[in-house]
C-alpha cells in the first residue's frame, strides 16, 4: 500500500517536471511565465491527485457491479480530471474568449472518444475474464477437461495458463484416484478370494481330523502340513496389509544402524536356494568388498530383496538365471536382482510399483498375490531415501535395481 502511494506521488510530481521542461524548450519562456506555468499546473495537479486518491480510497472500484463499468469509470475520471486541468490553465493564460471556448470543445470531443474507446478494449479485457469465470464455474461442477485460450503475455493471459495447468493437475489427479479406487476393488475381490481359499482348505482339514475322518498317522501329518502352509499364506498376506497401511499413513518406522548387506544377500540367497533348486533355476550372487557397512533398517531391507527374489523366481521357467548384485556408488549402495525370465509386458512396466496393482490377473497367490509385494518393497527404498527402478522387455527378463544412501 505505501509503496503504491510513493509510486503514485512521484509520478505525478515527474508529470509535472516533464510538462515544465516540454513547455521550456518548445516556447522558451520569461522566468515569470514559467513560475506561473509551475504554479498552475501544480495547482491542477494537486487537485487531480487528491482525487484520485480519494475516489481509491473510498473504494469506488468495490462499488462497480462489473469490471467493465470500474475500468470505465477510470477513464471517465481521467477525462473529468483531464478537461478540468486544461480548462483551468487555460482560463488562466488564454487572452482569447474564442479560444478558450474552442478548447472545451476540443476537450468534451476528445473526452467522449476517450470514454468510447475505454469502453471498447475494457471490453476485450472482461470478455477474457467472463471465459475464465465460465471456465472455473465448469471446472467446479466437475468438468476436468475445461481449459481457456492463453494467447497473449499480459495478466490475464498468464492466469488463463495458470488456470489451464491447474486443471490439468486436477484432471491427473482425478485419473489417479479413479485408478487407486478401481485397483482398491480389485484388491478388496483378490483379498477376499486369498483368504478364503486357505480357510476354506483349514476348515475341511480340521473338520476332518475332528470326525475321525482320517486316522492315519501319515495322512494326519501332510494334512497338518498342510494347514501350516495356509497359515503362512495368511501371515504373508496379514503383514502385506499391514506393511501396506503403515506406508500409505507414512508411519513405517526404521532401525537403521550400520550393517553388512554382503551378509544379508548371502543369507537371503541362502533362503531361496531350495526353491530354486527344486524349480531348476541358476541362483547367484555378487557384492563389491567395498559395499559394507551400509547403514538400513536389516529386517526392512531384507522384505526387499525377499519380495525382489521371489518374484525373480517365480517368473523364471526351468534352465533360467536370477543373479543378485550389489556395488557401490559414488552417492551409495546399488543392489539389482535381475532375471531370465517373462520380462514385464509394456502397459504393465508403468505400474508395477503401484499399490494393488497385478499384471497377473489371476486370483492365485502362487501367480500375484495381492499385488502388494513391489508397492512395499518401493516404501521401503524410498523411507531409507533410496530409489527404485525396472527394467524389462516381454520374454527378455527383468532388472529391478534399487539404491541406498
Amino acid at each position: 500500500m505505501k509503496s503504491l502511494t510513493a509510486r503514485y506521488i512521484f509520478s505525478i510530481l515527474a508529470i509535472v517536471a516533464l510538462s515544465l521542461g516540454v513547455f521550456y524548450l518548445l516556447m522558451s519562456p520569461p522566468l515569470n511565465d514559467l513560475r506561473l506555468m509551475a504554479m498552475f499546473l501544480g495547482i491542477t495537479a494537486l487537485i487531480s491527485a487528491l482525487v484520485g486518491y480519494g475516489a481509491y480510497k473510498l473504494g469506488w472500484l468495490n462499488l462497480s457491479p462489473t469490471l467493465r463499468w470500474s475500468l470505465l469509470g477510470g477513464y471517465a475520471l481521467s477525462s473529468l480530471l483531464t478537461f478540468f486541468n486544461v480548462w483551468f490553465s487555460a482560463q488562466m493564460m488564454f487572452a482569447s474568449q474564442h479560444d478558450l471556448l474552442l478548447a472545451i470543445v476540443l476537450l468534451i470531443f476528445a473526452s467522449g472518444m476517450a470514454m468510447v474507446l475505454g469502453y471498447f478494449l475494457s471490453s476485450a479485457i472482461t470478455n477474457r475474464i467472463n471465459l475464465l469465470k465460465d471456465a472455473a464455474e465448469q471446472l467446479a461442477g466437475g468438468n476436468l477437461q475445461t481449459r481457456v485460450p492463453s494467447n497473449g503475455q499480459d495478466e490475464v493471459a498468464t492466469l488463463a495458463r495458470t488456470f489451464n495447468q491447474m486443471a490439468e493437475q486436477l484432471e491427473a489427479v482425478d485419473k489417479k484416484q479413479r485408478e487407486l479406487e478401481r485397483l482398491r476393488a480389485d484388491l478388496i475381490a483378490w483379498v477376499g478370494h486369498d483368504l478364503q481359499t486357505p480357510l476354506a482348505s483349514m476348515r475341511v482339514i480340521l473338520e476332518a481330523l475332528e470326525d475321525g475322518v482320517v486316522d492315519d498317522p501319515q495322512t494326519v501329518k501332510r494334512y497338518l502340513n498342510t494347514a501350516q502352509r495356509n497359515v503362512r499364506s495368511l501371515s504373508v498376506l496379514i503383514d502385506d496389509l499391514f506393511q501396506m497401511a503403515q506406508l500409505d499413513t507414512g508411519g513405517m518406522p526404521l532401525d537403521r544402524a550400520e550393517s553388512s548387506l554382503s551378509d544379508l544377500i548371502s543369507d537371503t540367497l541362502e533362503s531361496f536356494s531350495e526353491l530354486a533348486q527344486r524349480q531348476g533355476v541358476n541362483l547367484t550372487g555378487s557384492v563389491a568388498p567395498e559395499v559394507d557397512p551400509v547403514t538400513m533398517d536389516t529386517q526392512r531391507i531384507g522384505r526387499v530383496l525377499n519380495n525382489l527374489i521371489g518374484n525373480a523366481l517365480r517368473h523364471t521357467p526351468d534352465g533360467g538365471r536370477v543373479e543378485v548384485h550389489a556395488r557401490r556408488t559414488g552417492s551409495g549402495v546399488e543392489v539389482s536382482v535381475s532375471d531370465t525370465g517373462e520380462g514385464i509386458r509394456a502397459e504393465d512396466l508403468p505400474h508395477v510399483f503401484d499399490s494393488f496393482y497385478r499384471g497377473d490377473k489371476s486370483r492365485s497367490r502362487s501367480t500375484g498375490g495381492a499385488g502388494l509385494g513391489l508397492a512395499i518393497s518401493k516404501g521401503i527404498v524410498q523411507a531409507h531415501g533410496g530409489e527404485i527402478n525396472v527394467k524389462s522387455e516381454a520374454g527378455q527378463g527383468s532388472q529391478f535395481t534399487f539404491t541406498l544412501p
